[in-house]
């Protein structure tokens, strides 16, 4: 059994990322007191350790910053594997979806979408920016 004073007051900052997926919105966290944007979701903002991180819907755009091909054997189709860095400016690992793995390039402009992933739980992928 875990003493009182180890037990959270609130759920993890991961489920609730998580929960907001489900709900079909993308959402991180910033410092309502610094403006800093949080990304993979924590108790404390990484730069500052401020407590005051926040819920909120960022543009969803970003840009490839690093990108790979993880080859399947066919029939399977190979995937692409990128890091993302929001324009907000958190990075994050991602696939983008909607172009063959191969066409994928460092600098493409990408938008968000949140898609069903390969074990019924929803996921955030990346797609081609249409506006670009």
């Amino acid at each position: 059994m875990v003493p009182e004073e180890f037990r959270l007051t609130q759920p993890p900052p991961t489920s609730t990322y998580f929960e907001h997926l489900a709900q079909g919105r993308f959402m991180i966290q910033r410092s309502a007191s610094t403006g800093e944007w949080v990304f993979y979701p924590r108790m404390l903002a990484p730069g500052s350790g401020t407590e005051d991180l926040e819920w909120v819907e960022p543009s969803g755009l970003g840009t490839v910053y690093a990108t790979t091909v993880k080859r399947n054997k066919p029939p399977k189709e190979d995937v692409n594997i990128a890091i993302v860095e929001l324009d907000e400016g958190p990075r994050l690992m991602t696939h983008v979806q909607s172009v063959p793995a191969e066409q994928v390039f460092i600098g493409m402009r990408v938008r968000a979408a949140i898609v069903d992933g390969p074990d019924e739980a929803r996921i955030l992928v990346f797609k081609p920016d249409e506006a670009e």
